[in-house]
Formats: C-alpha cells, structure tokens, sequence
C-alpha cells in the first residue's frame, strides 16, 4: 500500500513537471492542480472547470519557505497569527509581490495560499518541492468532488491523472480570511482561535 502511494505521487509530480492537470483528495473536497507558474497549464484548468480567470486560484504547500516568495513582507505579529494555524486547513490571502503570476491572483492584487497537512496533499506538495494550484474539482456551480468517482463522473476526459484517495472530514472547501483584518472571506466554521 505505502509503495502503491509513492509510486501514485512519484506519477502526479512528473505529471505536474510537464504541464499536466492531477485532481487529488484535500481536507474537504477533491482538489485539481496544476503548476502556477505554467501559464499555459493553469489556464487549460480553468477552461476545464469553466472558471474565469479573474476569480484568482488558491495555492497549496507543504512549507511556508515554498509560498513567501510570492507575498509582500508581513508584519511578524500578523504572519505569526496566520502560522497558527498552519499546517492546516485555513486559506490565508496575503498581498501579492508585483511579479506573482496574473493568471493565479486573477482580478485581485493578492494571493490565497496554503500551507496543508492533509497527507495525500502534503505528500504531493513536499515530493514536488514547490506550490501547486489548488481548486475544487469540480464544475463551476456543479457539486463539490469527495471521492474520484465523482471527479471522474463530472470530468469524463482532461484530467491526466486522479489521484486514488477520499477527501478529509471537512463538509465544505477550506476557509479563507484576509491576513491584513482577519476576515473571513469564506467558511461557516471557525477553526482560528483567537488570542
């Protein structure tokens, strides 16, 4: 079983290393992606999902070290509001430096990011080395995916390789805020403790 898992993640990081589209289990919901700095790549998800690209796309990692480039410098009390909660299941959006990719922040001048600790989505993220894009596999306006059963059913074709798995307990996508007022921009749950 361990030796099937790595070999399916050794298989979705050449996948994403030559510009391919994965769906893969997240904390809540089945999750497609694709490498963020591929313009080409992102832009045929998002044609797959029939998402604008305006909305801006959440990205995932296994370390903060592989998402900070993409961010302008944060006040330490802020940043170390945001790293309790990770690794976890909180999207945090942060502005953006002025190089981040158009095609990720969308119509916004920021970035949602995540640092995970979901295994399958860890796994993939520290086997790759970098962030990947993350976002429901599922149709804009269609039901989110749990299982690959259900991504397969709601895409036939396009997706070069599912991960095998099940979602994690989650009943919904993960929760955003705002880094700079603490917003909660999405998610019913409050997961954040506050001090």
């Amino acid at each position: 079983m361990i030796i099937e898992k790595a070999k399916n993640i050794k298989k979705a990081v050449a996948i994403l290393r030559q510009g391919g589209i994965i769906a893969y289990p997240t904390e809540g919901v089945y999750g497609l992606g694709c490498d963020p700095f591929n313009e080409k790549a992102v832009l045929r998800l998002l044609k797959l999902k029939q998402r604008s690209v305006d909305k801006g796309l959440i990205l995932i990692a296994s370390q903060w070290t592989q998402l900070e480039n993409l961010v302008k410098p944060i006040a330490k009390k802020l940043l170390s509001k945001v790293q309790a909660t990770w690794p976890g299941p909180v999207t945090w959006v942060f502005p953006a430096i002025n190089k981040a990719p158009a095609w990720i922040c969308g119509a916004h001048d920021s970035v949602a990011i995540r640092v995970t600790n979901y295994p399958v989505a860890y796994a993939l993220c520290e086997a790759y080395g970098r962030p990947i894009v993350s976002t429901s596999a599922n149709l804009e306006g269609q039901p989110v995916t749990r299982n690959s059963k259900e991504v397969r059913k709601q895409f036939p074709r396009g997706i070069d390789f599912i991960l095998p798995g099940t979602a994690g307990n989650l009943k919904s996508p993960t929760m955003i805020r705002d880094i700079l007022t603490g917003k909660v921009l999405r998610g019913l749950h409050e997961v954040v403790r506050e001090k």
